[in-house]
């Protein structure tokens, strides 16, 4: 079984529409891309207020993403296309219970170190019946050797 390790770059945007009400993110950092079989792997750290690191985990496999974020902020959140999961997304002030169904799944690899993942899933927050709409798009690529 072939297996590659990259350097690239990730930029992570996302969009969160609560009832109307939308907020964007977006980061960008140095992370790694690692390909082992079936299995894509994407690593990279996230600075956060008052410069806290949130150590980024994210695997994508065929119809499924793990997403597993730890530091100050932790999560270990599944995707898998048309299902329901839960996790609890811990933070400095407290914890979320978070129940997450996912409605899409796309992600397109060029040249095994460019590529596209997008999430479109809805959330509900500690039971409240309201659910959130949530968009994510990570784009990476190599970075350029010097």
């Amino acid at each position: 079984m072939s297996s590659v390790q990259k350097n690239v770059q990730v930029k992570l945007q996302t969009t969160i529409d609560d009832q109307g009400s939308k907020e964007q993110s977006e980061i960008i950092s140095n992370g790694k891309f690692y390909r082992k079989g079936k299995m894509d792997v994407l690593t990279f750290d996230e600075i956060m207020d008052e410069e806290m690191k949130v150590k980024n985990f994210i695997t994508i496999q065929e119809g499924s993403v793990n997403i597993k974020r730890t530091g100050p902020v932790s999560m270990n959140q599944k995707f898998d296309i048309n299902h329901r999961t839960e996790n609890v997304y811990k933070h400095p002030h407290g914890a979320i219970h978070m129940e997450t169904f996912t409605k899409k799944i796309a992600y397109k690899l060029k040249d095994e170190a460019e590529g596209q993942l997008i999430l479109s899933y809805t959330v509900k927050l500690n039971g409240q019946p309201d659910e959130r709409k949530h968009e994510l798009i990570l784009s990476f690529n190599e970075e350029d050797s010097q």
